[in-house]
């Protein structure tokens, strides 16, 4: 099993908000303990030159440097492009307050604050990976939404979460902290991507050996040696937990995601080129921790498989594609 160091980003001390000046020793003392407690935050760790977040409550699989930061902005593109341009799908009405969990970037909260600029947006992640220019309606907050949330009860008219697949130790507590939080009548939407990559294609779709079957059975076991799943888009689990949690008119609906040009419909070869360029770029950092740490691969082993996986995606015969799924529900009244 690979080791791992800990590094730390530049630190800015205005995120402690403000501290006192240092007149005295009792003062200085005090910057000193807040400035720590705020650059903890910003601690990464480093894995064979990827950085990961370094929380003290949860360790989240996929890295959070530069590379994967663009991958979350072009998946957030790929969504709107499947989505006919709509940043969710729920019938949500008069929006007031909203919260976004595991908010990543932040793009998609912000997003929200431009096209709704009366409403008060806030996206939560356990990263500070987030912007610093927003707009004055959307905030963001460092925090672990496996622990219990701090918001008020019945807050919110919309909680959205998306793609935290692999991260989540109970998703029925995830669910029942979002129908507690949010507002009767309000709805809660959940958009996750099953990673079996499929294809059109009956020769490879048909294949039990095929590198696409053998990919996602690892994260599937990754997934269920540390207990936090990777086939919550599987099995209807959403809908499941979502019901269990007390939700009504409750919908699904589900997409297919291309890998590669292949397609014949226009929009689906742009989304196609889009998410190959996501996937190209992405998937050293989806393999580095299920596959190096948890499964305990030797980094050429790991290396292997993602350049068998990468030829393979980039082939027009493999007609691969993922599916993704969208569930959301109402709060009654």
């Amino acid at each position: 099993m690979s080791t791992s160091n800990t590094e730390a980003i530049e630190f800015d001390p205005s995120v402690v908000g403000n501290l006192p000046k240092d007149d005295d020793a009792e003062s200085s003392s005090l910057h000193d303990s807040a400035t720590s407690i705020a650059a903890s935050i910003y601690e990464y760790r480093t894995i064979h030159g990827r950085s990961y977040q370094s929380s003290k409550t949860t360790e989240y699989w996929a890295p959070t440097d530069a590379k994967q930061i663009q991958g979350h902005d072009l998946i957030h593109q790929i969504m709107l492009m499947l989505m006919d341009n709509k940043l969710f799908c729920s019938p949500a009405e008069n929006l007031k307050n909203i919260l976004d969990v595991g908010t990543g970037t932040g793009i998609w909260a912000i997003d929200m604050a431009d096209e709704f600029p009366s409403a008060t947006v806030i996206g939560t992640d356990i990263s500070p990976i987030q912007p610093t220019w927003v707009p004055p309606n959307c905030s963001f907050q460092i925090d672990d939404a496996q622990l219990d949330w701090t918001f008020d009860k019945d807050a919110f008219d919309l909680v959205h979460v998306r793609h935290l697949y692999g991260g989540i130790d109970s998703w029925p507590r995830l669910y029942a902290q979002a129908f507690a939080h949010v507002r009767p009548g309000g709805w809660f939407e959940n958009s996750e991507i099953d990673l079996e990559t499929r294809s059109e294609n009956p020769a490879v779709a048909n294949d039990a050996d095929h590198v696409f079957k053998t990919w996602c059975r690892l994260f599937w076991d990754a997934g269920d040696r540390v207990g936090k799943t990777f086939k919550i888009a599987r099995d209807r689990a959403m809908e499941r937990y979502m019901a269990e949690a007390g939700f009504v008119d409750i919908q699904h609906l589900s997409w297919k995601l291309p890998i590669g040009s292949w397609p014949r419909d226009p929009l689906l070869k742009r989304v196609g080129q889009l998410n190959g360029l996501f996937i190209d770029q992405s998937l050293d950092g989806f393999a580095l921790f299920p596959l190096g740490q948890i499964m305990g691969w030797s980094m050429d082993e790991v290396n292997a498989l993602v350049d068998k996986m990468r030829v393979t995606l980039a082939d027009p015969k493999s007609m691969a594609y993922y599916v993704v799924h969208t569930v959301y529900g109402r709060k009654p009244l």
